[in-house]
């Protein structure tokens, strides 16, 4: 068996405050990370810091990028075992993404349309929580995830483990 991990967090940005505020729940933002550190940590959304909507397939990390920027970052860390199998096709399902980065977008108006129950499903476009789903998904994991996903449903997945609360910066395995 082995650990992977899902980080929710919410940095206080413009877009994360509109997330919050129409899921009224207090996590914007899902990553799956594959160990313990969080190095290998990878979700959809800023490729750069500071330009909000211009976003896609990101490896993030707790001391780079976003996350170095909004220092204040809240999080609540979740781990998951699965088998051998799974975390193989957890691993090829994000190297894949990785290797054909530049051919995904970040699907905005997805993420807007959460707000009103609607979605929209368009190749190669992920928002955070779509894309986690995805890799879930595709790892033959039984998660029970609605269609339209947000942030706070990854909470509710049956054989998590609570493993931190706090700030995303004070974070030590």
């Amino acid at each position: 068996m082995r650990k992977i991990y899902i980080v929710l967090t919410y940095t206080g940005t413009i877009l994360s405050k509109l997330v919050r505020g129409y899921t009224g729940k207090e996590y914007a933002h899902v990553s799956i990370a594959l160990d313990k550190d969080l190095e290998e940590m990878y979700s959809f959304g800023r490729l750069n810091p500071y330009i909000p909507f211009i976003g896609g397939f990101v490896h993030e990390s707790i001391n780079h990028g976003t996350f170095k920027r909004f220092y204040k970052t809240k999080t609540k860390i979740y781990s998951m075992e699965v088998n051998d199998d799974q975390y193989k096709k957890i691993v090829e399902t994000i190297d894949d993404f990785n290797a054909n980065r530049e051919t995904y977008r970040f699907n905005v108006l997805g993420l807007f349309l959460v707000a009103v129950h609607l979605k929209l499903k368009r190749e190669k476009c992920f928002y955070c929580a779509e894309f986690v789903k995805y890799v879930l998904d595709n790892s033959d994991l039984n998660v029970d995830l609605p269609e339209i996903v947000k942030p706070d449903d990854f909470n509710k997945i049956d054989n998590l483990q609570e493993i931190y609360t706090g700030f995303l910066r004070q974070y030590k395995m």
